[in-house]
């Protein structure tokens, strides 16, 4: 069961206990499901009580004992915890990373993609910028995210350097002031210094990293390749997903999605929180939350991957084959966001 289903099947619980007449309540448009914060348990937790407490009139904890059996007997769902003040802890049984990982794969780096746009009258989202670096590769982003997102955007600028094309893949569709009705929408701080000199990739995630009120730092530090730099362990934790396909192929097998039961529970969290973050980035104009995302993911996945193959005289198995595609979906996921933040995700590194 992915994080998505997960929140329909909170969402069909509320239905069934509102049919049932133990709940008085108007059934919400989404549940929120989320790793447990601190006090909690089990891989999942939604705060749907709480939401509900007040139009049912009754205390959150009390909505909680409600809704916990229509939850329990639901196929996926090995177990329900009630912590804090009413929070639903949810426990998914051992075939729900086996259908999270099989998600991935099948979407491919398009896994969070939206298929339909999200304005119904599939209006223009109207994008302008000054003539300054950061804020045209902010836009750009933007509209790479706004794009997967099923939106339709046009990006214009106060000004406009030929060369931040060549140099890192930016453009737009316009150039000059904006309109009187569209104001200038995207204006991060700008960067202290020229970080053309840093090469494409070190260069935008340098801009893209921070969010648009902190100033980013423009230095040889985004070139390291050490651990202390945020953009290589994303891109090692890809290159090295990637070389562990190459390896199972010279062993004689490939990734099946299966049970993985010593899966990192935080790796699962933040491949199934993949698509409500490229939603929220859309949504709040802000490529940061990829970038710092795409980290999450890769220091999940970093201590996972040496556990993948088979070691010594050790034959493969279906448990290698399961990690094996786990770790795949994770450079899927790490793939897929590097694309979206316009940088390259190299299979070696």
């Amino acid at each position: 069961m992915t994080p998505a289903e997960l929140s329909s099947t909170v969402l069909h619980a509320v239905r069934r206990a509102v049919d049932a007449g133990e709940l008085d309540v108007t059934v919400p448009a989404r549940a929120v499901v989320a790793p447990p914060g601190p006090g909690g348990c089990g891989d999942y937790a939604t705060n749907i009580a709480l939401q509900l407490a007040r139009p049912a009139g009754q205390p959150p904890y009390r909505v909680a004992e409600v809704l916990r059996p229509y939850l329990v007997g639901v196929d996926g769902v090995a177990d329900v915890v009630l912590t804090g003040p009413g929070f639903l802890n949810i426990s998914l049984g051992g075939a729900a990373p086996a259908a999270l990982v099989e998600e991935i794969l099948s979407a491919g780096t398009r896994y969070g993609h939206a298929d339909a746009p999200d304005a119904p009258d599939n209006s223009v989202v109207r994008l302008h910028c000054p003539h300054d670096l950061r804020a045209v590769v902010v836009a750009d982003a933007v509209a790479r995210v706004l794009r997967c997102q099923g939106a339709l955007v046009r990006v214009t600028a106060e000004g406009f350097d030929r060369e931040w094309t060549a140099a890192l893949g930016v453009r737009v569709d316009g150039v000059g002031p904006a309109p009187a009705s569209l104001p200038v929408t995207v204006r991060p701080v700008p960067a202290p210094a020229d970080p053309l000199p840093l090469g494409r990739d070190a260069a935008r995630w340098a801009l893209l990293h921070p969010a648009a009120h902190d100033r980013p730092r423009i230095g040889d530090e985004h070139l390291a390749q050490r651990e202390g730099n945020p953009l290589f362990r994303v891109r090692y934790a890809h290159a090295r997903s990637r070389a562990l396909t190459r390896n199972a192929a010279d062993l004689g097998f490939a990734a099946e999605p299966g049970p993985v039961p010593d899966a990192p529970q935080e790796l699962l969290a933040a491949l199934g929180d993949h698509p409500r973050v490229l939603a929220a980035a859309a949504a709040h104009r802000a490529p940061d939350r990829i970038a710092r995302h795409l980290v999450a993911v890769a220091d999940a996945a970093l201590p996972f991957l040496p556990a993948v193959l088979p070691r010594g005289g050790e034959k493969p198995s279906a448990a290698h084959r399961a990690r094996l595609a786990l770790a795949e979906a994770a450079g899927t996921v790490l793939a897929g966001g590097l694309t979206l933040l316009g940088i390259d995700a190299p299979d070696h590194l």
